[in-house]
């Protein structure tokens, strides 16, 4: 059998890129079909603001019957590259048929396409944008995923690896159950509740939930809190871009729940934030891809009428000067409330978490939550000069070197 590799550019092409996955996935019940329009956004300038500082290209696999049996998209975010310890692109949106060849065609034709771009790595598969949506490569858990997580063939794992990636850090999901049997929240154990409380009431200290009449100021804040929290790891950092957040918020405005999205100030002071999103993947299950005037009708039906039970963590932060302060079990305490409140979201996901971050993983146990799913994002070194060290290795030569820089200064 012959593959031949072609360059996404005309509107057919699009289409065949868009098809080949929903094809790929058809009768399995764990899979569901993102929005083609946002899935197409990822791929327009106009709406992406990574290709200020980026650029990206795809392509579609097809066979000597030109049937089209894989895809895969190749991306350079420049900011994101200066940040490693060597230029790297990524690769995404990788979907293939269960043929050694065909894959590593695809893997080929991204390497080939990064290198002439003066990379020296790629990682995969990723996102070409934020790291919240598209990360990772499913190993373990391969239930239906929350909304913006990957899910995969069982079968990449071994393409991905026998292809020569190596795993550059792991990100786990946690489940946490929010309500039992009798409807009552069994999330939050009375000890953090009483800790919560205590801390909420200290003098300073507000809370607030996001409100879209007010959407420039939250947008704000959260910039203030995320680029405090992120800005001390400054080879890694890259600043929050208010476009960024607008097109974000744009997207989740018709589905989100503004009660899940949680600020913490002190002193009128913007110090710490917490993310939630209503599973949409509960909905858009139904839809294949298109957002017709019929498939919004049921939409609206299916929001007034809370099928989306679940919840994804998406994201938070913690200003360095409050942390270790308990402020996050003070947010906490206002998702507490809410759900107490709202009784149809029973389950919450908080995902993901990197194997890097012991902190974070010890939250979440200690509100009862456990491991449900495994990601892992690969690093493929092109530059086979360079010797391949894991992100968590990575952060502790940084920290090492930046206390020796600080003892010389």
């Amino acid at each position: 059998m012959s593959f031949r590799v072609i360059e996404v550019k005309t509107k057919a092409d699009r289409k065949a890129f868009l098809r080949f996955a929903k094809e790929l996935y058809k009768g399995d019940p764990n899979w569901v079909c993102p929005l083609d329009d946002e899935l197409e956004g990822v791929f327009d300038p106009g709406r992406n603001p990574t290709f200020r500082h980026g650029e990206a290209t795809r392509w579609i696999l097809v066979d000597d019957k030109n049937k089209v049996i894989g895809r895969i998209a190749a991306f350079i975010d420049y900011i994101r590259s200066k940040a490693n310890t060597q230029p790297t692109g990524g690769i995404g949106y990788f979907e293939v048929i269960d043929n050694r060849d065909a894959a590593f065609m695809l893997f080929d034709t991204a390497r080939e396409w990064l290198a002439q771009r003066g990379m020296e790595a790629m990682d995969g598969p990723i996102n070409f944008g934020e790291n919240e949506s598209n990360w990772g490569l499913l190993v373990e858990g391969f239930m239906q995923q929350g909304i913006g997580m990957p899910y995969n063939k069982e079968y990449y794992r071994k393409f991905f690896e026998e292809y020569g990636f190596q795993k550059y850090f792991e990100q786990y999901s946690y489940h946490c159950t929010v309500r039992g049997p009798d409807n009552k929240i069994v999330m939050f154990p009375e000890r953090m509740v009483k800790i919560a409380e205590w801390i909420s009431k200290r003098p300073g200290y507000s809370f607030q939930h996001v409100e879209f009449k007010n959407l420039e100021k939250y947008i704000n804040d959260l910039i203030e809190v995320y680029n405090s929290t992120w800005s001390s790891f400054k080879e890694d950092f890259t600043p929050l871009e208010p476009q960024f957040l607008k097109e974000t918020f744009r997207k989740i405005r018709a589905f989100v729940d503004e009660e899940l999205i949680w600020f913490a100030y002190y002193k009128d002071k913007p110090v710490a934030f917490f993310i939630l999103y209503p599973d949409l993947n509960q909905i858009i299950k139904h839809f294949n891809g298109k957002l017709h005037l019929w498939n919004k009708l049921r939409f609206l039906w299916y929001k007034a009428t809370h099928k989306m039970t679940r919840m994804r963590a998406v994201v938070g932060g913690v200003n360095p000067s409050h942390q270790n302060s308990g402020i996050e079990s003070a947010i906490f305490l206002q998702l507490y409330n809410v759900f107490k409140r709202k009784k149809w979201y029973k389950e919450l996901e908080l995902s993901w978490v990197g194997d890097f971050n012991p902190k974070m993983i010890a939250i979440h146990e200690a509100l009862g939550a456990k491991k449900a799913k495994t990601h892992y994002t690969y690093r493929y070194m092109i530059n086979k000069n360079i010797p391949f060290v894991r992100y968590k290795e990575e952060i502790a030569i940084k920290l090492d070197r930046r206390k020796d820089e600080g003892e010389k200064g």
